[in-house]
């Protein structure tokens, strides 16, 4: 379910920087504020305003003066804020954003399933749906909308008109082959005999016409998959009977490309159908002619008031032609007809609306502003718009991205981020993916761009130097650079990073425990061309993956990562092409600057906010080095200052610069605590000063041999940044402060996994239970695909009650993950506070530390060190118990660590 929150009664309102509709609700007590009962301004405020509806309408008096007051009160706010606007130009603003957060979640959910909402007809739904049709389809590129006059009511219509219908489902598990051929008439038999039983189970099956006697329509189907791979497709039993085609043509369709492997059939499905009354249909009239309104009423568009004409959708005959701008009106509903388009009914009051001309390029959503101010002065309506559009893209990325890989870490965990830049390399916008990716992204691209002045269309760059922007080894970053279709500009940066689970390195998951440098860790793809200039070049990049001293385990799972990765920064790409066609490239780069703007204003409020004296904290690693950092404001500036943290360690705890700036980053926009992307100008107020320390190691000859370990400054150190942070602003008691890694494999695999725990509590709430806090967001692998890809099986996944420090407010409890180990392996462990506990704050006890266990078949456990690496043997079982969260405010004794 993909949220819209720009419903009728969707409220609308001003952040202090741009206009927002949603996502709280006016409700139907005290509803909009039309409703005369003191609600506040809502989406239906909007269309009664505009004229968009008609009072008659409704079984009850509407209050104009009430909706007038709510947005003359929201233009005096705008005002003070150096906004001028007038009423109308109000509300038309609010109305192009509804229209906009629609239409970005019917592109979403669309994407998702390999559909482009442009290829096909809107239908609109709902009681506001037939009001904006047009202005969505006109945002998704579609041409045509279907309404019927019913379409408020859909729900319900298609309740009492729905099929009855019984499944009956089998697991098979088992490769296509020809004895499994012979054997699916059998099976489906059986299943088919079931679901007719259950059918019959009905109280009380009967047709249209009423009889008991009714006909069974049977479906049958089989769930498959790719041998290897987690997602499977249910296809329908093909007339022809040659599956393995209808199976690649829809995956090919799905995804993007088919593999060479063996189909797997994951279970066979029946369907007994007995269908329901259908609502009936005529063919679409050869000619129709335009008619006559009954009457005509005032409407805002644009910034012009329009006469619009009104029609009654019960007069309308078949073949009437409805030229917009237009209103038709029944019972359940109001449609509007836009300029530009024209509605034709086809049959029984069904209107087919048709886009006549485009819209110029450009458009200004905010026509009727009074005072548009300099071109450098950020329009609120189109600063939500463009912020919107941005997401949505970054969003779809990572959908292509998840949708295109075969890898259990991308496609099951989402380990993965996606991002739009700058043409300087700026981050805009990302998806909510993993922050500690997302702060490093920008440093990555602008090294990109360092190291390739002479950049052309269809180049695609590789890479996952630490020392260049990159996290760790295993996060691998694709960078493409997008150019404008006529002009050849350079116009923006897109990019995805994904976690590759084995990238080489003397462990298998690519993450020892007992690393000492860089080249033991992995594969260094040092800014490597992936794809010139449309030429693809993944034989190099194999060669690469496959050399030694440690090579990668399994290149041919990083090949196929690597190439979602490209399929999603393509998707990027068409995607701002399509925005610059619609805005215009002016119109584009100055939004994602206001963005970057409107981010820096929040985060300098934010800051004006903290206590002017010195802030303070320090914090233990596992390993004794500490992390300590000094925050001063000044003003609306903030300087961030790591003196007095320890020295490069000689393991794999240091983190760099990048990653330090992810943290900062993630930390501002925590506290600025309002709906705004993370992006650069949330860095614009704050300096970072990082002298030579695990935070900011030499590299010397930049040789991977010379250059210091930092897979776990990525994954542990990150998360102890954050601590040290927000207990120097004093707003949060640690959280758990590691990702608890722990890795599997052997010399053909790698797996890899992060387990959730406690966060800290707040001077507002408790912490949250066993939930994945802070720098990383991943989910956890579902236990069906941990145990049928890999050898073991999850034996307990509960929650650490009571690990959670206590206080005023209590601290989050950590997680239990006991996973039995199948046939020998190699384990890593890389954890944290195991050796210090996640602190109080204000006098809120300590949350407990974690607890590595290796658990014998006899029942016999021992305790295993927070990072290590040996061999586990059959039915032997690691046991992770997580850290739960610092508790806040209270009686109790605050942690020593700080």
């Amino acid at each position: 379910v993909e949220t819209v929150a720009a419903g009728g009664g969707s409220i609308c309102w001003f952040d202090g920087t741009k206009l927002c509709v949603g996502p709280k609700s006016a409700g139907a007590d005290p509803g909009p504020a039309c409703y005369g009962k003191g609600g506040p301004l809502a989406i239906t405020d909007i269309n009664y305003f505009l004229g968009r509806i008609s009072a008659g309408q409704f079984p009850f008096p509407l209050d104009r003066n009430a909706v007038e007051r709510r947005l003359d009160e929201l233009c005096r706010e705008l005002s003070e804020a150096g906004f001028a606007y007038e009423l109308f130009g109000l509300a038309e603003g609010f109305l192009a954003i509804a229209n906009h957060s629609i239409a970005a979640a019917i592109e979403t959910v669309s994407v998702a399933k390999g559909y482009a909402p442009n290829d096909h007809v809107l239908m609109s739904f709902g009681g506001a749906g037939s009001q904006h049709c047009c202005g969505v389809a006109e945002n998704l590129g579609m041409q045509t909308i279907l309404d019927h006059p019913q379409s408020s009511i859909l729900s319900a219509v298609g309740i009492r008109l729905a099929d009855q219908v019984a499944h009956a489902t089998t697991a098979l598990d088992e490769l296509w082959d020809d004895r499994l051929t012979t054997r699916l008439d059998g099976v489906f038999e059986r299943l088919k005999t079931d679901a007719r039983q259950r059918l019959a189970n009905v109280d009380p099956p009967q047709n249209s016409a009423g009889c008991d006697e009714v006909p069974i329509t049977i479906v049958r189907r089989l769930d498959l998959r790719y041998w290897g791979t987690d997602q499977f497709q249910t296809v329908d039993w093909p007339a022809d009977g040659d599956f393995a085609k209808h199976f690649q043509d829809q995956h090919r369709a799905l995804y993007g490309y088919v593999l060479d492997r063996p189909i797997e059939v994951i279970a066979a499905r029946v369907e007994a159908v007995i269908k329901g009354n259908r609502l009936t249909s005529s063919e679409r009239p050869s000619e129709f002619q335009q008619i006559e309104p009954t009457h005509f009423q005032t409407m805002q568009l644009t910034g012009v008031t329009r006469s619009a004409a009104c029609f009654h959708r019960e007069s309308l005959q078949r073949g009437d032609q409805i030229s917009g701008p237009a209103i038709v009106t029944d019972r359940y509903s109001t449609t509007i007809i836009d300029p530009s388009w024209t509605a034709k009914v086809i049959d029984q009051g069904v209107l087919l609306i048709e886009h006549a001309t485009p819209e110029p390029k450009g458009v200004n959503y905010s026509a009727s502003r009074v005072s548009r101010g300099a071109p450098s002065s950020p329009d609120p309506v189109q600063l939500e718009i463009f912020n919107r559009s941005f997401a949505s893209i970054a969003r779809q990325m990572g959908i292509v991205l998840q949708r295109t890989s075969v890898s259990v870490n991308v496609k099951e965990r989402l380990d993965f981020s996606c991002a739009i830049f700058t043409a300087v390399g700026d981050l805009v916008v990302n998806a909510p993916h993993i922050p500690v990716h997302l702060g490093a992204m920008s440093e990555t691209v602008r090294e990109t761009i360092r190291r390739n002045p002479s950049v052309v269309r269809g180049d695609v760059f590789v890479t996952n130097d630490p020392y260049a922007g990159g996290s760790h080894l295993p996060d691998v970053t694709v960078v493409s650079p997008v150019f404008g279709e006529a002009s050849g500009q350079l116009l923006f940066w897109v990019a995805s990073r994904s976690h590759h689970a084995e990238i080489g390195g003397k462990a298998p998951g690519s993450m020892p425990a007992d690393a000492k440098c860089l080249a033991e860790e992995g594969v260094l793809i040092d800014n490597v061309k992936l794809i010139d200039a449309g030429q693809e070049k993944f034989d190099q990049i194999e060669k690469l993956l496959s050399a030694p001293p440690y090579p990668s385990r399994n290149v041919k799972e990083n090949l196929s990562d690597l190439a979602a990765q490209v399929a999603a920064n393509q998707a990027g790409i068409d995607d701002l092409l399509k925005l610059v066609d619609r805005h215009s490239f002016a119109t584009v780069e100055q939004n994602m600057g206001f963005i970057q703007l409107a981010a820096e204003q929040k985060a300098r409020a934010a800051i004006a906010s903290l206590p002017a004296e010195l802030m303070q904290f320090r914090d233990r690693l596992d390993n004794g080095a500490t992390i300590a950092v000094t925050i001063q404001r000044d003003g609306d500036s903030l300087t961030v200052d790591f003196t007095g943290t320890d020295p490069v360690t000689h393991d794999n705890l240091n983190a760099n610069p990048a990653i330090v700036s992810s943290a900062v980053m993630y930390v501002l926009r925590c506290l600025v605590n309002e709906g705004i992307p993370l992006n650069q100008g949330l860095l614009k107020p704050v300096t970072i000063r990082l002298l030579d320390c695990l935070l900011n190691p030499s590299v010397g000859d930049l040789h991977p041999v010379n250059s210091p370990a930092i897979v776990g400054g990525n994954v542990e150190t990150s998360q102890r940044i954050v601590d040290v942070l927000l207990g120097a602003l004093g707003v949060a008691a640690a959280s758990q402060g590691t990702m608890n890694n722990w890795l599997i494999g052997d010399e053909t695999f790698g797996y890899y996994e992060t387990v959730g725990g406690g966060s800290g509590a707040t001077t507002a709430q408790n912490g949250v239970d066993a939930v994945h806090a802070h720098m990383t967001n991943t989910r956890l692998t579902d236990p069906e695909i941990l145990e049928t890809r890999y050898p073991c099986i999850l034996r307990e996944f509960s929650i650490r009650t009571g690990s959670g420090g206590t206080g005023n407010r209590l601290g989050g409890d950590g997680m239990i993950r006991e996973i039995e180990f199948t046939r020998p392996l190699t384990l890593s462990l890389l954890t944290g506070r195991r050796n210090t506990a996640p602190y109080g704050m204000n006098g809120g006890t300590c949350g407990k530390p974690g607890v590595n266990l290796l658990r014998q078949p006899d029942g016999t456990q021992q305790t295993l060190d927070w990072r290590c690496e040996i061999n586990v043997k059959t039915g032997q079982r690691l046991r992770l118990e997580t850290p739960g969260g610092g508790g806040f405010g209270g009686e109790g004794s605050e942690s020593t660590s700080h």
